[in-house]
């Protein structure tokens, strides 16, 4: 019987120990060796010429199922994920009927378990009406935390007010991820809203409203004395502020606010048009300052489908989002080539980070004893992303077109290669992610 189920050889691995060409040996889902490896396998993978890192982990997408299945689920979300180099993704709970309860939380996991291609979590809501079950519903296996809207959205799962926030704070222990825009700004500055204008989206929703809700939330967190993770950062004075916040506040930031300015709305309409919103350039350098000086600690996508039906209504009415799982190695492997960021830099933020903030039991590390979670890739290899090449059942990118060096080759998920030279060759075997916080159930 061989020693190890698959070696993948003549890599170079990128890991909490900088670059190396090293081989990893897998046995059973997990990483068992990791240097020159000449024990024998069933399976041996040449991998000269690429680089291996620890598989890729989206802290934030929007797979819209339960209740929104026409423009994505948890099947082609995360065959886009998967595609893409992803090995696992945290869910949002915005979902119809919403995730605010233990019932629909479960639900959410039967749903995912051997149906996902990739590896997972869900978030549930936090809401004015769930606070007493948040201290239970936290510690379900399979929950990322819980999740608060601030700002953006609508019936239970807006939670605008201070005393709502804080009494969420006081119920949980884990850290808690918050969409931070001011909800009674946005209904003050909803006439700046102009018809047929999506470049107005950022003067309605601007920069005053995202720095004062994470002022607020940042002073409850200091309150409670608990932690918190601000999502999608998209203004130069909030990375400022958070600067001075690290230790309660941890900070996300997204490809899309790297990489587009306010120029995406002539080009895009309002297929650019996101919450927070996409804003100039001095925003997006100052998002970029706080990927250089560290405050920005994870990147998310966001991925938000909608269809193109939905997108092309004339703004207002156009639904905010835009597919984003996908693209994420790709774009930020882009900004790696382009000496925008070191790729050791790219594994901080997408898995170790991810790990250290979270608490993910056995990812976010290629190392022994760790689920064989790898993300495979050529850090030279020019492509053209097109809409035809995302699965998203959304069916678009606001990337169409772009040509971009660095690319995902493979995905692999505990052990089993699930994407390869771009084809799916797994069938589907996603499984709940563990935290530490959270390893028995309640």
């Amino acid at each position: 019987m061989a020693q190890y189920d698959t070696i993948f050889k003549n890599a170079t691995v990128v890991n909490h120990d900088g670059q190396g060409q090293r081989d990893i040996a897998v046995k059973d889902g997990r990483i068992a060796a990791v240097g020159s490896i000449s024990g024998d396998a069933a399976e041996v993978v040449d991998c000269t010429g690429l680089h291996i890192l620890p598989g890729v982990i989206d802290t934030q997408v929007h797979f819209r199922e339960p209740g929104l299945t026409h423009k994505e689920d948890l099947e082609s979300g995360s065959l886009s994920a998967v595609m893409g180099g992803v090995t696992g993704v945290f869910e949002m709970p915005n979902t119809n009927p919403l995730t605010t309860n233990r019932e629909r939380f479960e639900e959410k996991i039967r749903l995912g378990t051997n149906r996902m291609h990739c590896d997972f979590a869900f978030y549930v809501g936090g809401t004015h009406d769930n606070v007493a079950d948040l201290p239970e519903l936290e510690r379900l296996p399979g929950c990322a935390g819980i999740k608060v809207f601030m700002g953006s959205s609508t019936g239970s799962l807006l939670v605008q007010d201070d005393a709502g926030v804080e009494a969420i704070l006081n119920a949980i222990s884990r850290r808690a991820a918050f969409h931070s825009e001011d909800e009674y700004m946005l209904e003050e500055r909803e006439h700046l809203r102009v018809p047929g204008d999506p470049s107005s989206h950022p003067v309605w929703r601007s920069p005053e409203v995202a720095l004062n809700c994470t002022e607020r939330l940042v002073a409850l967190a200091r309150k409670t004395g608990k932690r918190i993770h601000v999502l999608h950062i998209s203004t130069a004075e909030e990375m400022v502020f958070l600067a001075d916040h690290k230790d309660v506040a941890s900070v996300e930031v997204t490809p899309h606010h790297l990489t587009l300015d306010e120029t995406a709305y002539d080009r895009l309409g309002t297929y650019a048009q996101m919450n927070p919103p996409v804003r100039d350039k001095a925003h997006r350098d100052g998002i970029w300052a706080g990927v250089h000086n560290g405050v920005a600690d994870i990147l998310g996508s966001d991925h938000a489908p909608h269809t193109r039906e939905e997108k092309d209504h004339p703004y207002p009415e156009s639904h905010s989002g835009m597919t984003g799982v996908q693209t994420l190695v790709p774009i930020m492997l882009d900004h790696v080539n382009a000496g925008r960021m070191s790729l050791e830099r790219f594994v901080d933020m997408t898995s170790h980070g991810p790990n250290r903030l979270f608490g993910i039991a056995n990812k976010g590390r290629i190392a022994v004893g760790y689920d064989a979670d790898l993300t495979v890739i050529d850090l030279k290899r020019r492509e053209t992303i097109s809409n035809e090449w995302v699965k998203s059942r959304a069916g678009w990118t606001p990337y169409d077109g772009v040509t971009v060096t660095g690319w995902p080759v493979g995905t692999v998920v505990r052990g089993r290669r699930v994407m390869w030279n771009g084809e799916l060759v797994t069938p589907s075997t996603g499984q709940p992610m563990r935290f530490s916080e959270a390893l028995s159930r309640p």
